[in-house]
């Protein structure tokens, strides 16, 4: 499903203009950014755990020079599923 399907689905459960739905998915991800940016995890009940780790700095080695090479540490977005959401998924 791209963008465009998903704002007219929202928008057709809503019972609102395609125009609304985007407004508030546009809403839904500036406020998702700015509340991961401040370091906080936030919590949807009955789907799931969104918050930023903090992966460290680590050494890799590639497989054909055999060089060492050091990975700095990095932020990434980790998503951890509810119970609920999981046993939805596998109804399906």
């Amino acid at each position: 499903m791209n963008n465009k399907e998903f704002i007219g689905e929202l928008s057709q459960r809503l019972q609102t203009t395609p125009q609304d739905a985007q407004a508030l998915v546009n809403a839904f991800s500036e406020t998702l950014s700015s509340v991961l940016e401040e370091g906080d995890v936030l919590n949807f009940q009955n789907f799931g755990v969104f918050e930023v780790k903090k992966k460290l700095e680590r050494i890799i080695v590639n497989p054909s020079t055999k060089q060492r090479m050091l990975v700095p540490p990095k932020l990434t977005l980790s998503f951890k599923p509810s119970v609920r959401l999981k046993e939805q998924s596998n109804e399906e």
